[in-house]
């Protein structure tokens, strides 16, 4: 047995100077914006791509940029990816006792490995692990963001069950001290337009903790399965950091591009009295989990409570009966919101909203939901034949953010994140946005733009270095689709 297992893909994934990668590491970590909102939360469990650094380390640093609040407070990585050059059944684990990388080693946590032992999905394989990069090219950045001596739980996971994952995460999930890291890419060698689609069908899977993840979706879907089915059972809130393929960040090739998300997951309430339900911080996870995390009596989620705000006031202005909203403290602090409408064969029925907090968030809901059902100039108003197959979303919005003046389209779509980016154009007293959501029908950032131009009242052809362009986040919390709400 080797005692250490030996870096494999240090000065082809990432520099083998020790100096160059840290430079490297703090590089990308430094283009990762400030965390704010509920990105201050601690994450419990981060979803990361694992390409070369050139490639997929920018979208990597957003997720591992909210560790460093939690620098000594994190004592354990259980670290999971997939196995690219070995055929595995299960999970399997190392034998080598620490993990080198050119800034030192990782020891293994042993006693987490004989926590799981004995399950008869564990396996063990130093063979399997000896040229893995998905694993390898997350532990530089773990020992830029984490204090020395934390230890490491390395598992390669093939044909494995969303359940069998579950279980050994349900033996290593740990309270403040555990974090998870689930490795993945996300499609692989589409054409630019089709990956950009794909991706951003797979994340709002994974937002929405669906494991039904295929290979063809995410090369780390097993794991990433597993992980899903315990996230969603309790009741972590996801949050989409990033997304972006190598056309994006390193310049390959846009006719064979390869897809790179970051998201974070944090757990739904604190042991030191940190407020679970923060505004803007739940969503469809949450409620995946909440019968079985919540206790009797527990207090309703911010989430739910804002669905079931929105939908009692359309209910009542249709004269229908409506259980009465829960109350939330979250409703009384400011925030702005788009109440978004759909009808039963999931096309759009209505989306008003405001981009600035003018008061209450509460109130926002109460008066976005109104103005969707009856106030949208597109829409006949809303009926009460139409209340059955009603589906409900609400998005709450961080600050808008300005964004660098272009000089044309061009240099413009570059700045975008899809997928992740709320955008607001201006110009000339005119004035359009697009929420996040929009990306899966406009999934090239140039189109997005054009159509933005477009609903501003401009040509799509149309640029003028005065545009002004903000940037803000969103957090969805929807209602299931498909499903009969009465």
């Amino acid at each position: 047995m080797e005692a250490i297992r030996r870096a494999a893909v240090a000065g082809s994934f990432y520099p083998a100077n020790p100096q160059a990668l840290r430079q490297a590491v703090a590089r990308s970590l430094g283009q990762a914006p400030a965390p704010c909102g509920d990105a201050l939360r601690a994450p419990k469990l981060l979803v990361v791509p694992h390409a070369g650094y050139v490639y997929s380390g920018e979208v990597a640093a957003r997720a591992y940029a909210l560790l460093a609040p939690l620098r000594w407070r994190i004592r354990r990585v259980v670290l999971m990816g997939p196995a690219h050059h070995v055929a595995l059944r299960g999970l399997a684990a190392p034998r080598a006792l620490a993990f080198e990388t050119p800034l030192g080693r990782v020891p293994v946590d042993q006693a987490a490995l004989a926590a799981v032992a004995d399950l008869p999905q564990v396996t063990f394989s130093d063979a399997a692990h000896a040229d893995e990069h998905a694993l390898e090219v997350q532990l530089p950045f773990l020992q830029t963001v984490l204090a020395d001596g934390f230890t490491l739980l390395p598992l390669l996971v093939g044909e494995a069950s969303p359940r069998d994952v579950e279980e050994v995460l349900d033996r290593l999930w740990g309270g403040d001290e555990t974090l998870i890291v689930i490795s993945s890419d996300l499609s692989h060698y589409l054409p630019y337009g089709e990956a950009r689609l794909r991706d951003q069908r797979t994340v709002q899977r994974i937002l929405s903790c669906s494991a039904g993840l295929r290979g063809d979706d995410a090369c780390g879907a097993m794991p990433l399965n597993g992980a899903l089915r315990a996230a969603a059972r309790l009741g972590l809130q996801p949050r989409l950091l990033d997304l972006r393929n190598s056309a994006d960040t390193g310049g390959g090739d846009p006719a064979r591009v390869v897809g790179y998300g970051a998201v974070a997951f944090m757990a739904p309430s604190r042991d030191d009295g940190e407020r679970a339900d923060d505004a803007g911080a739940d969503d469809e996870c949450a409620a995946a989990g909440a019968d079985g995390a919540a206790g009797a009596g527990a207090a309703p989620a911010l989430g739910p409570t804002l669905l079931a705000t929105a939908r009692a006031e359309i209910a009542g202005a249709l004269g229908l009966p409506a259980p009465t909203a829960p109350t939330h403290p979250g409703l009384l602090e400011p925030g702005a919101s788009f109440v978004t409408l759909h009808d039963a064969q999931g096309e759009l029925r209505g989306c008003v909203g405001q981009l600035e907090a003018r008061g209450p968030l509460g109130d926002d809901v109460r008066h976005n939901a109104l103005a969707a059902a009856f106030g949208d100039h597109r829409f006949t108003p809303l009926t009460a034949e139409e209340w059955p197959g009603l589906q409900i979303e609400v998005s709450v919005l961080e600050p808008l953010q300005p964004m660098p003046a272009a000089t044309d389209l061009e240099q413009a779509a570059r700045q975008l994140h899809p997928g992740v980016d709320g955008v607001v154009l201006a110009w000339d007293g005119r004035r359009s946005t697009f929420l996040p959501q929009v990306w899966a029908g406009l999934p090239d950032p140039r189109d997005f733009l054009r159509a933005l131009l477009r609903k501003a009242g401009l040509s799509a052809d149309f640029w003028a270095p005065d545009i002004q362009l903000w940037r803000y986040g969103v957090t969805v919390h929807a209602e299931p689709r498909h499903a009969s709400i009465h």
